[in-house]
Parts: C-alpha cells; structure tokens; sequence
C-alpha cells in the first residue's frame, strides 16, 4: 500500500479483528489480531484495506501543543525528543483544566497502533501476513454471520479466493457496509439470504447513487422513517426511478393524488403534515404585478481598514447600520472573518469595548471548559447505562469522521480539526441536552471552526448559529415545515405558471428544497462561498427571512431548462441535486436582493408576504380589505391544487388564495 498521504480515507473502523487460530468462524480463537478496516480512494480506485496494529509507538507522529493551542494553527508534528518534552509540559500546568484539554495523544494506525495483550505478545511479522488490500472491482460477494458477534467474509473474482474473516468484536459492520453500499450495490443472493453480492457502477454513477439505495428491497419511505436526515443530506434529491416509484407509484398506479403525496411526505419528513382538506379563511386576491426587478450591483468585501475605521478608541462599533450593509453588499475580506463573525452572530455586543470582549471571553472560556468536563469525566461504565450519551458520540463520531474531509483544515487522519469538531459537538450535547446532536449540525459548525481556529470562541458562535437553526432540528421538524410553506408561498406570487408547474408535477411542496434549507445551502456551494453566503444572511438585512429568496432566485435561475425540458417529478430532484458545486454565489445574491427589492416596491402586497418578509405590515393593498369588512374576503372551500386558479393555504394562520 501507498502512504496514507497519498490516499484519501473515506471510511475507517478500529478494533477488527482475525482470529488466525480458529479453523471454524463461530469458535472462540486462542489469539487475536486486531486491526483497523479501511474504505480508500486511492488514484480514483476504491480499495478495501485492511492492515493489523503493531505495537511500537513513534513520538515523531505524536500531535502535541501547549495548554493555550486550541488554535489548529499552533499544532504541529514534532521530534521524539521535543514531543516527550511537551507532553511533560503540558501535563504540569497547573490549572483544572489540564484533563480536557483539547489536545489528545492519539497512536496512528498500524504505523504505532496500540492492541490488546494477547496482540503485543505477538511477533510483528506474525500479524502482519494478515494485511490485505483489495479493489472494489475486484470484489464477488460479502458474507454477513452471526455468532455472538457480526463477522463478515469477502471473496474476490479471482479463482473465487476467500480472505480470512474479518470479526467484529466492537460493533461497526452495520456501518462498514453502509459506506460500502456508497460506492457499490449489494444485493442478497437468491441462495443465501446472508450472502451480499457485489456490483460496481461506474465512478461517476456510483457517485450519484450515493448514500441512497441500501438494496433493491430497502423502501425509500422505510429509509427516511428510519433516518431522514442522513437519507435528506445525502441522498434525498439523488433520484432514480426507484424514488420516482416509491413516491408516485408503478406506471400501472398512474400519478398518485395530491393527498397521497401529502401522506407520503408526511412520513418522510416528521412533522410536514401538509393539510389536503377542505378549510375555509381564504384570502382571495386578484394576481399581483409586482412591476419591473431592479438592477442591483454588488460591492467590495469589508477590509481590515474599512471594520478598523468603524471602532473608536476603546474598541466599540460607531456605525453599525452602515458596517451591517457594506456587510451584506460585498462580504467580509477572510482576515476580518475571526472577529465579525462574533459579533454577527451575537457573541460578541455591537456596543461593547474591547476590555469588555476580553472579560466576557473569559467568562465564556470558564463556562465552556465546565460543560466539557460534564461528558469528559463520564467513565465507561456509566456511559453504558447512558443510552442517549452514547447515541449522542456515535452520531458526532460517524459526522465527524465525513464532515469537509477533502478541505485541507479537516483532511487526513488524526487531524486536529477533527478532533475539535468532535469536542466541540459533544461539549453542545451538554449545553442543550434534550436537543443534543441530530445529524447535519456538523456541517453548521464547521466552516465556524475553521474561520475561529479556537474550540472556545467556535462554539458561541456555534451556539448563537444554533439558536437561529434549533427548529430544523427538532424531531418535530416545524421550523422545516414553516419554511417550505413560506417557500412556496412566495414563489408563486413571484412566479404562478412556474409553480403551477412544479404542483403539476406532485413538486409544489418544493421538498427538493429541503436540504438547502436544513443546512443553509452547505451542501451546495463550494466552501469558500457558504462562508461568503453566512456572512451576508448573518446581517439580517435587507429583510426577514433572506434565505428563502435565496432559494427563489436559485429557482428563477432553472425554471426555463425545467420548463422547456418538460422534467418530472424524478428529473426535477435530479437536477436540482446535479446543481451542487456548479451554483455562483456572487449572482445568487445579486438576483436575490433583486426579487426583495421588487417584492418591497409592491403596492399591492398581500399580509401574509409582509409577514413573512417582516416588511411594513400597514402596506396599502387595494385589492385587501381588512378581515371581514368587505367582499375581497370570503370563505372559501379548497380547489383542486394542481388547478391554474386558487392556491392552498400557505399556514395556519396566513391562508392566501391567488386567481391568476
């Protein structure tokens, strides 16, 4: 095998183990070899890889830094002398803090892992014979067996060869074929229920079926049932006519009815249950010109001389309004990103002085090192009678291992962002308990850490992000319900033939929308640009809820190719998904201001737009009387949703219904 520098590792489980004495995979071994299992990329080859620990340990390789470098720039690789040197020193630092301390000596695999007993008594040459490696390519089928524990069996193509058992004492199979059915389909053989054979798609199919089909008998909606936020953030809008047929039916069904959808996506999505019956409290309004888009123009990120300009001399923020606009119009420069970003998000007062940040950082350093001492002095043996502390690490550990691993901040083994993240997520569980960790969270923190490159300051920023974000993740999910309402609420007042469209085609719910809004449009940009894209939502300007013209700008921007392509419900997912990485941030923001603009300049707004925008409620609306003055207010019984004339109620308490 080639350095690990030269590999990216995509999926990695400690504690496997051979059992190199047994004859018979059920019986107890009279030695162990443990090792680590490996998924690898290696020149764009998936290869499993897997490669027993040896029992010497090389300081060289040791991650060391000093009691204050909670900032991933001050860690470094040291020499065996200098490392044992820092070890000794920082274990003398006096302060009661010392026993969670970011830092952690973590042996590397292989190269100066650390077994069991039975294993260091082994000679190295003997475990080593035991290392395999092969390409997924190469591989026929994977045996799953039970006997006390999970064990798994591979064979190759190749003269049908055999490699030895692979034991998994510890757990981890179940995740270990799930990161391989990323990468290929494997499907139960029709001889042997525990035998999974293997097909592999070609890269760029494989890519797009990632984290999707489990295997030809594994329901979409039992998936999303199971865990809708892992199958939302990974493979949600990667659709195939397997999803078409989970969400519409056979071709023999036809199209299902709306309610059906609804009862559909009401399973899916915990908590999106959208009302198909019959309700009165319409507001009935004649269809709205909103009037020429304005032209606007972008501007200039903030520099280190615009934000210093903008304090006076103890440190307090003179011209906030103006700093929040230049904000929005241009962005911040990357070098002034440590510090605003605080105050943007409410960690920092706009009002306060600079010995006042100092104090409150302290402050917080206090809190937030007492909070890590909650679960860092949770021993073993209570966290097994812990059953929500213990899901709460799985999930972060699972994240973390995944999360932004090609950008060079988080990439490589024992990465010291990794283990920040890590921190810093479980340390978030004790702050919010009865929230704890959902799956998605980690992609909010990490582009905090890697502008804060400090574990404190990442996390009350983290913390002030949550508090906007905490309703996407509760199991109720209302917050992602509201949105996609208020989404599709202003989408058809700016643009009815295309929303009629997408409800024609069981895509009025904009549930393709859902991951944008989950995480912000992590997914979508490249990274450099969510940070670009943060910062200007962060400013809360030029109005309320910024984000969802967001999503109605990236919409403008596809609605010809979907129209005159004529996509259905499983095109439009996939070519909403196939957006990612390919969307310019910079004219995203641009025509979204634009559509705020236009909306703002309406005469005739109607309430619930105002609402949701959070524009002048008293906007004259000749076409609006107020409630129950006047005849432009009736009740009404709800039409058909796929008809061209009235809409449905957009919530519960702003019900609009357009006549185009």
């Amino acid at each position: 095998m080639a350095a690990d520098s030269l590999v990216k590792v995509l999926f990695e489980h400690e504690g496997v183990f051979i059992h190199p004495g047994s004859e018979d995979q059920g019986l107890e071994p009279d030695l162990l070899v443990s090792g680590s299992l490996r998924i690898i990329d290696k020149d764009a080859e998936i290869m499993v890889d897997y490669r027993p620990l040896e029992d010497s340990v090389d300081p060289t390789n040791m991650l060391c830094a000093g009691k204050d470098s909670s900032s991933v720039v001050e860690w470094a690789q040291s020499s065996g002398e200098r490392s044992a040197q820092l070890l000794e020193t920082q274990q003398s630092y006096e302060t009661e803090w010392d026993m969670i301390n970011a830092v952690t000596f973590r042996k590397r695999v292989c190269a100066n892992g650390e077994g069991s007993l039975q294993q260091q008594q082994q000679p190295v040459q003997e475990r080593s014979r035991w290392a395999f490696s092969f390409g997924l390519g190469d591989l026929r089928s994977v045996a799953v067996k039970e006997e006390g524990w999970t064990f798994i069996i591979f064979r190759l193509k190749e003269s049908s060869s055999v490699l030895p058992p692979l034991h998994f004492h510890q757990g981890g199979s179940t995740e270990f074929l799930d990161s391989l059915r990323r990468f290929a389909m494997l499907t139960e053989s029709a001889d042997d229920v525990s035998c999974l054979m293997v097909s592999t798609p070609n890269k760029a199919l494989s890519q797009s079926f990632e984290n999707l089909l489990d295997d030809n008998n594994f329901g979409l909606v039992h998936k999303f049932k199971k865990d809708p936020y892992v199958t939302t953030l990974g493979g949600f809008s990667k659709v195939t006519n397997y999803i078409f047929d989970a969400f519409r039916g056979t071709e023999e069904q036809h199209q299902r009815p709306p309610e059906e959808v609804a009862d559909l996506l009401g399973e899916v999505i915990p908590g999106l249950e959208i009302n198909q019956q019959e309700e009165p409290g319409f507001e009935v309004i004649t269809r709205i010109d909103l009037g020429t888009r304005p032209q606007v123009i972008r501007g200039s990120p903030v520099s280190v001389e615009d934000w210093t300009k903008q304090q006076d001399q103890e440190g307090r923020m003179t011209n906030v309004p103006e700093l929040k606009h230049a904000i929005f119009k241009g962005g911040l420069c990357h070098a002034v990103r440590k510090e605003a970003w605080k105050f943007l998000l409410g960690y920092f007062p706009w009002e306060s002085t600079t010995e006042e940040r100092k104090a409150l950082q302290r402050a917080k350093t206090d809190e937030y090192f007492r909070m890590k001492l909650q679960w860092k002095s949770v021993s073993e043996e209570q966290e097994r009678r812990n059953s929500r502390l213990r899901d709460y690490r799985s999930l972060i550990e699972k994240d973390v291992n995944r999360t932004d691993r090609t950008n060079r901040f988080y990439e490589g083994l024992d990465n010291p962002g990794l283990v920040l993240l890590h921190d810093i997520l479980m340390t978030y569980c004790m702050f919010d308990f009865d929230l704890g960790y959902v799956q998605g969270m980690s992609d909010l923190l990490s582009p905090i850490l890697y502008v804060m490159e400090n574990e404190v300051d990442a996390f009350w920023c983290f913390v002030s992000f949550m508090d906007q974000m905490h309703q996407n993740f509760e199991e109720q999910m209302q917050g992602m319900k509201t949105q996609l309402i208020q989404l599709s609420t202003l989408l058809r007042l700016l643009d009815l033939a295309f929303w009629n469209y997408l409800e024609a085609q069981d895509s009025g719910y904009l549930y393709f929308c859902f991951r944008w809004l989950l995480i912000r449009f992590k997914r979508e940009l490249s990274f450099q640009d969510v940070l670009r894209l943060w910062e200007v939502m962060w400013t809360e300007l030029p109005c309320q809820n910024f984000h969802l013209l967001v999503c109605c700008a990236i919409l403008d921007s596809e609605k010809q190719k979907i129209m005159e392509e004529n996509y259905g419900f499983n095109e439009i997912l996939k070519h909403i998904n196939e957006l990612s990485m390919k969307l310019n941030v910079e004219e995203i923001l641009q025509k979204s201001e634009g559509i705020c603009l236009q909306i703002r300049n309406c005469k005739d707004l109607p309430q619930s737009i105002s609402a949701i925008l959070g524009l002048d409620s008293a906007v004259s609306s000749p076409g609006l009387a107020d409630p129950g003055s006047g005849p432009a207010l009736r009740t009404a019984h709800r039409p058909d949703p796929c008809s061209n004339g009235l809409f449905r109620e957009t919530s519960s308490n702003n019900k609009v219904a357009f006549i185009s």
